[in-house]
């Protein structure tokens, strides 16, 4: 359907009164929010109400929206798990949308198995078999499933047995006594599974048998004066140790139940989550949220509980919540379904439940102060430096500069490249790569105004055909201009750079990255003045990053296209040379500089050429 002509007055009047999902898009067709409802007609209807009470972020999505679309569906339920899976595959920018996209580790036992294997998984299947987690460190599990093996002697072999007992040779863990090799025939299935069935009484948390039996094999070591067995013993007795006091009792309900609290500012939100797993906290991760059009705690929470809950395979039989979430019953009831038993939402009001919760705020406030320090230290380095730049050229609001740079390297044919950084950061999306077409030979300042005339005649095009089309110049790629134009080098490149500008009939400032005798970023040159800056500054090193960002992109570019064969070297265009004498010059002098400034009798000398070949390349350079 196309946008122009959508008629949103019309389309509303036309909305059923069912349950089903809403897709509001802008004017580039993108989708920018996706919402369920009871009944579509009342809900969608809303968002159109001049008199309905609505915040700042509601008002700025209206105004983009272009045309919606609906699917209706049988319940309230079947529009909420298709809510969830089309912001999942969107991503719309006005939904609470979680920034991490994080897959949790847990720990299988393969218990349908006659000879159980224990191993590291990444997803949770309805597989009869047994999974313990989520954990939150994949490091910790491979730890843990380590110890097991060795605790309990547990195979990690992939045979399929009994069917292939005794085909192949016991594996090395046979042999350093980590394996009682099943694969042989060497432990019965009844024997193998008293090991496997402590291994699954450790890994619920009964760590008491384990550290008295070690604690005893360890004595007993000591005694017979076997004190390598002895420190063998020790180790896996410190593991064990620590595994377990990692696990922290919360409570006696013996329960799986997560946790979830939240702090927020105007734009982001932090969610906090403890996981508890048969009364043991086993980890806690936080959450970075992006709020888009959500008003409230409420709103976030249940934005995150739809989504998280939508891509973890594994669902406790209790949330406990800072506030209320809107549609609890039908998220009950989703998860429910997702579990395969009830699931309970709740809000403790009192006592050690409450504390939890507010441990879990409290981390969570703690998690967001720290960002925005972060975020503090970063806008110095970013914005506050572009600022810097900006103060002294004495020009406001720069917020995009553009980078030129120009690349031959020995006598290859001239690429030019364009980088971007808005906001202090490089917008890499935005970078451009230019092929010289009408300059021959290595002439930076020709290439240079190659490169900026069409640039900036491209840009100019562009925005011009859009408007013909009725669309804004910001959806294009070329449209968006600098506030300042930054040249990889001094007055020469500067003036290059305004010619062009004034040649097009624009007006954006230009200034050059001066560098010293050494190479390096010495200051800026602007209106026929080099200003010298503090080396120590945030602006300086922006400056430094932004020259040295373009000579890379160049550099990367240009050998790109050697290495794909497209970029011939300058010698070629010399009459008399050769594939072989070319080598031949360049293995002489080791580059293009030396052989310009090379004389007739040097030229003769590099082997293979002849006197009327050294002439051509003498005449050719002078």
């Amino acid at each position: 359907m196309d946008h122009i002509e959508f008629n949103i007055e019309e389309e509303l009047k036309k909305l059923p009164s069912q349950p089903g999902v809403y897709i509001m898009h802008d004017r580039r067709d993108e989708i920018i929010y996706v919402g369920k409802a009871i009944s579509l007609k009342n809900r969608v209807r809303q968002y159109f109400q001049s008199s309905r009470n609505k915040t700042a972020k509601i008002e700025q999505m209206v105004s983009r929206i272009a045309r919606f679309e609906y699917i209706i569906t049988d319940s309230e339920l079947e529009a909420l798990v298709l809510e969830c899976n089309l912001i999942k595959e969107h991503r719309p920018r006005y939904n609470t949308m979680l920034k991490d996209d994080k897959t949790y580790p847990y720990i299988k036992v393969t218990v349908n198995e006659d000879f159980p294997r224990v191993l590291f998984s990444r997803e949770m299947k309805k597989d009869k078999c047994k999974y313990f987690g989520p954990y939150t460190s994949a490091g910790a599990v491979k730890d843990t499933i380590e110890l097991i093996h060795k605790l309990y002697q547990i195979r990690t072999c992939n045979r399929n047995l009994p069917r292939d007992i005794g085909k192949e040779r016991p594996c090395l863990n046979y042999h350093i006594k980590q394996c009682q090799a099943p694969c042989q025939g060497y432990i019965n299935k009844g024997d193998y599974g008293k090991s496997i069935s402590q291994a699954l009484e450790f890994l619920g948390g009964k760590y008491s048998p384990v550290i008295t039996m070690l604690e005893e094999k360890m004595q007993a070591a000591s005694e017979e004066m076997d004190y390598e067995k002895a420190i063998e013993f020790r180790d896996l007795l410190n593991s064990v140790k620590q595994i377990a006091q990692k696990q922290k009792i919360t409570d006696s309900g013996m329960e799986d139940r997560d946790i979830i609290a939240m702090a927020k500012d105007e734009k982001d939100a932090v969610v906090q989550v403890f996981f508890v797993r048969e009364g043991r906290l086993i980890g806690r991760e936080h959450f970075h949220v992006n709020i888009g059009a959500a008003e409230d705690n409420q709103q976030i929470l249940t934005g995150f509980v739809k989504q998280f809950y939508a891509g973890t395979p594994f669902v406790p039989k209790e949330l406990w919540v800072q506030t209320g979430l809107e549609d609890d019953t039908v998220i009950e009831e989703w998860l429910s379904a997702k579990r395969g038993q009830k699931v309970k939402i709740m809000v403790p009001r009192k006592g050690q439940k409450e504390r939890l919760v507010e441990l879990a705020e409290k981390n969570a406030a703690l998690v967001l102060s720290q960002d925005k320090e972060k975020i503090k230290r970063e806008e110095l380095r970013t914005i506050g430096a572009m600022n810097e730049v900006g103060n002294w050229l004495g020009l406001t609001e720069v917020r995009r500069i553009e980078a030129f740079d120009i690349s031959n390297i020995s006598g290859f044919e001239s690429v030019g490249s364009m980088i971007v950084y808005e906001n202090g950061k490089p917008k890499r999306n935005d970078y451009r790569k230019f092929k010289i077409k009408w300059v021959k030979g290595a002439n930076d300042y020709a290439s240079m105004h190659e490169v900026l005339t069409r640039r900036f005649s491209h840009g100019l095009k562009e925005a011009e055909e859009l408007k013909e089309k009725g669309v804004d110049e910001e959806f294009g790629s070329f449209t968006r201009f600098p506030d300042l134009i930054m040249m990889d080098g001094g007055r020469g490149q500067v003036n290059i750079a305004l010619q062009v500008i004034k040649d097009l009939g624009l007006a954006i400032p230009v200034c050059g990255m001066v560098k010293d005798d050494n190479h390096r970023t010495r200051g800026l040159y602007y209106n026929n003045v080099e200003i010298p800056i503090d080396r120590h500054s945030e602006g300086f090193k922006l400056i430094t990053r932004v020259q040295d960002e373009a000579h890379r992109f160049a550099i990367e570019y240009h050998r790109s296209l050697r290495s794909k064969g497209q970029v011939k070297s300058i010698l070629d265009d010399i009459e008399g040379i050769g594939p072989n004498r070319r080598k031949a010059l360049m293995r002489e002098f080791k580059g293009l500089e030396p052989i310009k400034e090379a004389s007739m009798e040097e030229l003769l000398k590099v082997p293979g050429m002849n006197a009327r070949a050294a002439k051509s390349v003498y005449d050719f350079f002078h």
